[in-house]
């Protein structure tokens, strides 16, 4: 078993070498055979994320509303359902698609939007820290998020037809290596930018749900870092961490509230793109 493993890494090692052996082209050779000032690209993939703990306000925007009250620290997961990518809508599970340009005589700068559906579930079970206004009384007490036992739901709150991070980027690109004549290239890619946030939120407040419409309810501003692979200047792959900070400000809520709440995204971000 060791031999064939030792055998195997010999082999892998002088193929990664033929692959990126390098000569004195120069870094923009991988596009020599596209005189356009631009390199059009568009990728679709899908991503997993995580969450910080974040305290959120619910308030009900009425005069004398039912409730205008904070949960502290509460904790969120992901949705992504990537085990479902092949029996289900490709646009249920979390996905991410990007469109954008690469100019400059290397090909090393450009702009890109890109569009992460991700989802925000406030963890169902745990317990957290409840003050302010319910229903006609000052509370100051811990509660259970989530249905109880008898299928009651005091509180819960997602953004799970998404979380919804629309942003605007400025990007740059690296040279790591590439083939002697550009058909394989591997490069770094450096994103920083920011845009909106555009969630459907799923919430239950006493009892009455409200799962509303897709609107814009606050920004985001993040970097990323991605290692990007193309073969035969067209089709490319590219895996990539993202951080953000993402300030919801209006998220709708039952009885015409609204929610307000912020914290700190990490995205893991795996995508296939063609570059046209």
């Amino acid at each position: 078993m060791k031999r064939t493993s030792l055998i195997a890494l010999i082999v892998a090692l002088f193929s990664f070498n033929y692959l990126f052996a390098q000569d004195a082209v120069t870094p923009s050779s991988p596009y020599k055979f596209n005189t356009a000032k631009y390199n059009w690209y568009f990728s679709w993939g899908y991503n997993l994320d995580w969450y910080t703990k974040s305290d959120i306000h619910f308030s009900d925007s009425r005069r004398n509303g039912y409730y205008d009250f904070v949960i502290e620290d509460a904790k969120a997961e992901d949705r992504p359902g990537i085990r479902d990518i092949f029996s289900t809508d490709l646009a249920i599970p979390q996905y991410s698609f990007r469109i954008g340009f690469f100019g400059g005589a290397k090909r090393d700068w450009g702009f890109e939007f890109n569009y992460d559906h991700a989802k925000y579930v406030v963890t169902n079970g745990q317990t957290v820290k409840m003050k302010g206004k319910f229903f006609g009384r000052e509370v100051d007490t811990s509660i259970v998020v989530g249905p109880d036992k008898d299928g009651n739901t005091l509180l819960s709150f997602e953004h799970t037809n998404g979380a919804n991070f629309a942003m605007f980027m400025a990007t740059k690109r690296m040279d790591v290596m590439h083939s002697k004549n550009g058909n394989h290239w591997l490069s770094l890619i450096g994103r920083a930018g920011g845009g909106f946030v555009f969630p459907r939120t799923d919430c239950t407040i006493n009892n009455l749900r409200r799962d509303d419409q897709f609107h814009v309810a606050g920004y985001l501003v993040g970097i990323d870092a991605g290692l990007r692979y193309d073969f035969h200047h067209r089709i490319f792959f590219e895996n990539e961490a993202k951080w953000s900070f993402v300030n919801y400000t209006s998220a709708l809520l039952p009885y015409q509230g609204r929610a307000r709440h912020h914290f700190w995204a990490f995205e893991y971000i795996f995508t296939l793109g063609y570059n046209f």
